[in-house]
């Protein structure tokens, strides 16, 4: 059984995945018995979206001093959004002075974005995460999909390997919100990116695939899929308010309903393939269906709003709590997976 953990991508709503990941990591820890327990430990392979691969990267970093153990727990990992969310979706007095800037700039400058992955990620290396994982972006300038997975390293070289931190400035180069990446391989060669959530803002199906293409050519029935999601959207579009909408006015509710569309449709093709197969079981999506107190904005990290956030995580892991320990029961037992190669 290969043991698949997939994140979406959706801003500081990434609070919601990650206190779902900080109660699996209990229940890893009370059902193992082992105090020191991680997620990386227990799943094969690991795909992440914007701030999905941003706490797909966080999990799998290893430690300076044991490279073989992750660096950070999933408490650890949430911590970088409660620490710092309102540092890196913050606007200048300036900026905000001058509102018109925003109809022809990105919305937040990247630097304090760049700040915080610097102090988590230094000079870690793709190639050097403890599990592969496959993180989504979009390369503007050859006009297509980029991959960036940390299992093609043997195969590509340095051509293959970025820097941790420039892998999570890509796939959370949002548009409008964060002006586009441009970041370099290991090679030297220079890669102009944006969010991945624009055609993979979950991830699950792209995982689906990389690992149905590996040695053994497992089916279905030979995987198990957790998919976390950031909450279901609850704004709508009023039709006499969009009728009137102009190319201005569609922008944002364009890439909202794209992202939020792209993750409703990956979870409906695995739904089916799972179901054909006869593995309803071996794949799970878990994301709340309403946002409850918090608001959709995936960049709203005010103190409030991020605390209605990190308590409608807990909620939800409370919700779904019976399918984690069906998870948890299943991947502690699976001692003879095989692992990917």
């Amino acid at each position: 059984m290969k043991k698949i953990l997939s994140i979406d991508g959706g801003g500081i709503r990434g609070l919601i995945p990650g206190q779902i990941l900080v109660a699996l990591e209990r229940k890893l820890q009370e059902k193992s018995k082992d105090p020191q327990a991680r997620i990386a430990t227990y799943f094969d392979f690991f795909a992440g979206t914007s701030t999905g691969g941003i706490l797909t990267c966080l999990l799998l970093c290893p430690d300076e001093n044991d490279p073989q153990k992750p660096k950070f727990s999933a408490e650890e990992a949430v911590d970088l959004y409660k620490r710092y969310g309102d540092k890196i979706f913050r606007v200048s007095f300036l900026s905000k002075l001058m509102n018109y800037k925003s109809m022809f700039s990105e919305k937040y400058p990247a630097n304090n974005l760049e700040e915080v992955l610097l102090t988590y990620f230094r000079d870690k290396r793709l190639s050097e995460l403890l599990k592969p994982c496959l993180i989504t972006s979009y390369d503007i300038q050859e006009r297509k999909t980029h991959f960036f997975a940390s299992h093609d390293y043997p195969r590509k070289g340095d051509g293959g390997d970025f820097y941790l931190k420039d892998v999570c400035r890509a796939t959370s180069a949002a548009p409008t919100y964060f002006e586009a990446a441009l970041v370099k391989s290991l090679s030297g060669v220079s890669y102009p990116m944006i969010d991945g959530g624009i055609f993979a803002n979950n991830p699950s199906l792209c995982a689906y695939s990389e690992v149905r293409n590996s040695n053994g050519d497992p089916s279905a029935k030979d995987m198990l899929i957790l998919s976390l999601g950031t909450g279901g959207e609850n704004k709508s579009y009023p039709y006499q308010k969009a009728r009137a909408w102009g190319a201005l006015g569609w922008i944002k509710p364009s890439i909202d309903i794209m992202m939020s569309g792209a993750a409703e449709t990956t979870n409906y093709h695995l739904v089916k393939m799972f179901e054909v197969s006869g593995s309803e079981a071996n794949y799970c999506r878990i994301q709340p269906e309403h946002l409850r107190n918090a608001v959709p904005e995936m960049d709203n990290a005010s103190q409030q709003n991020m605390q209605a956030l990190i308590e409608l995580g807990i909620k939800t892991a409370q919700d779904y709590s019976g399918q984690l320990d069906s998870i948890v029961d299943r991947i502690i037992e699976d001692k003879d997976a095989v692992v990917f190669e």
